[in-house]
């Protein structure tokens, strides 16, 4: 099958071997092991937690100091419930779309030797689009801080 996810890859295999002629699974171990010691480290205390709850070795007392609402150990005053303007919302989310378009188009930049004409005109489309995104926030007003 011709533009098939398969055949795309094994098309591009060259590219993600070409660092020493070590294999992506070997490069990429590193991480694995990253992502399994984030995923156990706070596994663990969890889990060790709900057994002894379970063995009734951590006894569970209800008390109104203890399920109280406190940030950084501190009581609180006031109303916990406050609202935020909504403008911080849309800022972060803003800040994480541009992020990740960075994210996306650092291996495009790596690879566009290789890619040549496909890949220019792939990374234009995705920027062309992202800017559409931007144009029509900006037509709504909503990077404004009124």
């Amino acid at each position: 099958m011709r533009g098939s996810g398969a055949g795309a890859i094994l098309r591009l295999a060259p590219l993600f071997t070409r660092l020493g002629g070590r294999e992506v699974l070997e490069q990429y171990s590193h991480l694995a092991v990253l992502l399994v010691f984030a995923v156990l480290f706070p596994s663990i205390p969890l889990i060790a937690s709900w057994g002894m709850h379970q063995l009734r070795v951590r006894p569970r007392i209800p008390n109104v100091v203890k399920e109280d609402t406190y940030e950084c150990g501190v009581e609180t005053e006031g109303p916990t419930w406050v609202q935020f303007n909504f403008r911080y919302y849309l800022v972060a989310l803003v800040f994480v779309l541009f992020d990740v378009e960075v994210i996306f188009l650092f291996p495009l930049a790596v690879a566009l030797d290789d890619l040549l004409t496909f890949g220019l005109v792939a990374g234009l489309i995705f920027i062309g689009v992202l800017a559409l995104g931007l144009l029509y926030e900006w037509k709504k007003r909503a990077l404004e801080w009124r």
